[in-house]
């Protein structure tokens, strides 16, 4: 019976667990911080539990645009709708309990977190609490002194958010994303280091949370790794909605200032606020743990080097997850975790594929993507054809008084292939799927748009901007639509 010994236990860690157990081998998996790692206790499952929260808030506060009243919603003149006005703060029929808020966020992580350590032992795995090192290629050894041999070891301790030295998190008032849980009340003014996926995500929650919120940002954009269209989108929604957005403005330091906090920007102003969240990145959790000891390559920021079939420069040694910088994903992770057991124990796989990942991006409005993108288009990289549709002009969006947001679709020229896609819109983590099933399984904009979908739906604009796509159809699809 083969061994496999595990060090980190977040998606890319548990997921081979589980691959590894159900092909037949004895499976060790070794974790210090809590079954489901960064992702579950502390990262994605509470942001977007929290997040989740806000968009309940949003929807209250959008109530007039509906025709609804009632005690603390004011009317709204006839006419307008949520994106022709600046954003409500929430009305005074809700009120936010940030304890009761919070609790709720550290209970919906914590219950994941054990559901999975029990499938893990319901599956025969082995789940070893506590901090692991490698002292051979083979072996990992415990902060308890037990030692565990493997014929394949994965390594899945994934990453920390990123700490700068003159903005170092107290957490109290200067604090990373792990530690907003713990506030007992919404920040009166909450100032956003870093205008990334993870800066856009908490400052548009908080906003609709009721906090005051400035974003600060280095470059000319938020998002600015996205679809530029659609960190567009995000942008002007973020300041209709009173978020104060500082582009080109690099933080040089944060420090205290009684019961706030002092950013002093790199040109000379500053700017104050009740707290500061730091979202400027994260680093990975290779150091200590006997990596390079054991002849292990690591790239210059610290992660692991691996191959598309999660292999490290060690043979027997796998990574999978953060810690391989490979792209920062759950679902990502949990892939290379099942494609290094399958290939570790003599099953056929498929190498890891990037061009079918889909992601997204948990603002309100979302923004989810796959394949083929704008940048590579424009610089020339790649040759596809776009068309973009946007949302307001979809039925069901006007019955729900959605105005901000679009369907991209990236096709083949010729062939018509669907090469990529973007969705700007409430839920574009659903929508998304139709797009990605085109992408992996080399489907036309043709038999897109051939597809039936429900009338009226948001999912309506995905085949309506495959219509499109279609040039005999161009214009018959933009009257269907006015």
């Amino acid at each position: 019976m083969s061994r496999i010994v595990i060090l980190g236990g977040g998606p890319g860690g548990y997921e081979a667990a589980l691959v590894a157990a159900s092909l037949g081998a004895a499976t060790t998996l070794v974790d210090s911080d809590g079954i489901g790692g960064a992702c579950v206790l502390t990262d994605c499952v509470p942001s977007k539990t929290l997040i989740a929260t806000s968009e309940t808030m949003t929807s209250v506060a959008a109530a007039p645009a509906l025709g609804l009243a009632g005690r603390g919603v004011p009317a709204r003149p006839a006419g307008t709708w949520e994106g022709s006005e600046p954003h409500l703060t929430p009305p005074e029929v809700l009120s936010i309990e940030a304890k009761r808020v919070n609790n709720r966020v550290r209970e919906l992580a914590h219950a994941q977190s054990n559901d999975i350590e029990t499938r893990l032992r319901r599956e025969k795995v082995t789940v070893v609490h506590g901090k692991g090192r490698l002292v051979g290629p083979q072996a990992v050894e415990t902060d308890q002194g037990d030692v565990f041999i493997g014929d394949v070891v994965l390594i899945a301790t994934g990453a920390a958010p990123r700490v700068l030295p003159t903005a170092e998190p107290d957490g109290e008032r200067i604090l990373t994303w792990q530690q907003l849980y713990e506030l007992s009340e919404i920040p009166e003014h909450l100032v956003v280091i870093g205008s990334g996926v993870t800066g856009a995500e908490f400052a548009g929650a908080y906003r609709a949370l009721g906090a005051a919120v400035t974003l600060v940002s280095s470059r000319e954009r938020v998002l600015p790794g996205e679809d530029p269209d659609a960190a567009m989108v995000i942008e002007d929604v973020f300041r209709g909605r009173g978020i104060e957005v500082l582009n080109r403005s690099r933080a040089a330091s944060v420090r205290r200032i009684g019961d706030g906090v002092l950013v002093e920007l790199s040109d000379g102003r500053t700017v104050t606020g009740s707290h500061a969240l730091m979202a400027v990145g994260s680093v990975p959790r290779t150091k200590g743990i006997g990596l390079t000891e054991v002849g292990i390559r690591l790239g210059s920021g610290g992660h692991v080097v691996v191959d598309r079939m999660s292999r490290t420069s060690v043979p027997g040694v796998y990574a999978a997850g953060d810690c391989t910088g490979v792209l920062p994903l759950a679902s990502v992770a949990a892939m290379q975790g099942r494609i290094a057991m399958r290939h570790a124990l003599g099953e056929s796989v498929t190498p890891l594929r990037l061009g079918t990942v889909s992601s997204n991006i948990f603002t309100d409005p979302e923004i989810a993507t796959v394949g083929v993108t704008q940048r590579m288009k424009d610089s020339g990289a790649i040759a596809a054809e776009v068309v973009t549709l946007p949302l307001a002009r979809n039925p069901r969006a006007k019955m729900l008084g959605i105005s901000d947001g679009f369907v991209k679709l990236f096709c083949r020229p010729g062939s018509g292939s669907v090469l990529g896609g973007v969705v700007v819109a409430p839920r574009a983590s659903e929508l998304i799927l139709s797009i990605s099933l085109a992408v992996a399984n080399g489907l036309t904009a043709e038999q897109l748009a051939n597809t039936f979908s429900i009338y009226p739906s948001l999912s309506g604009s995905i085949t309506e901007v495959a219509r499109m796509m279609r040039s005999e159809d161009l214009f018959a699809a933009f009257d269907e639509t006015i």
